[in-house]
């Protein structure tokens, strides 16, 4: 099988953790390529910028919170093959944000326990990451 040449899209996401332990995640929006699917916060990088910055500035976009770049924790990344590009996404592990999680983008919002996580359809590239999670939390 020969691989075909795909762009790269960079995406950075978060496992924001509460004191319960539980990791949110967020439903995709009607009108949104894989929409109606869970998945972990975040957003594509935009050229120039890095992961950290893009990961804060997707956060107080999308979940109106404030988070301080020593508060994020490189976690694990995901590599996936879609149709028309490659995705890479780096997950972090968030356990401090200022500011209430309020969703300004997404269908809806779940915090969930990791042992659950799988009990939530997800996009193919996020999917590898629950099992990552449940055996750290």
């Amino acid at each position: 099988m020969t691989d075909k040449l795909l762009p790269t899209v960079l995406v950075v996401a978060v496992a924001l953790i509460d004191v319960d332990g539980r990791v949110l995640i967020a439903k995709r929006p009607q009108g949104k390529a894989l929409a109606g699917l869970w998945e972990f916060p975040g957003g594509k990088v935009e050229p120039g910028e890095r992961p950290e910055a893009a990961l804060i500035r997707e956060l107080r976009e999308e979940l109106g919170i404030e988070v301080s770049e020593t508060c994020l924790a490189p976690f694990v990344f995901a590599s996936h093959a879609y149709e028309t590009f490659h995705l890479l996404m780096p997950l972090y592990l968030c356990r401090r944000w200022d500011g209430v999680v309020v969703s300004h983008e997404h269908d809806a919002l779940a915090w969930v326990k990791p042992s659950q996580l799988s009990d939530y359809p997800m996009p193919p590239a996020d999917e590898p990451l629950v099992a990552w999670l449940r055996d750290l939390l």
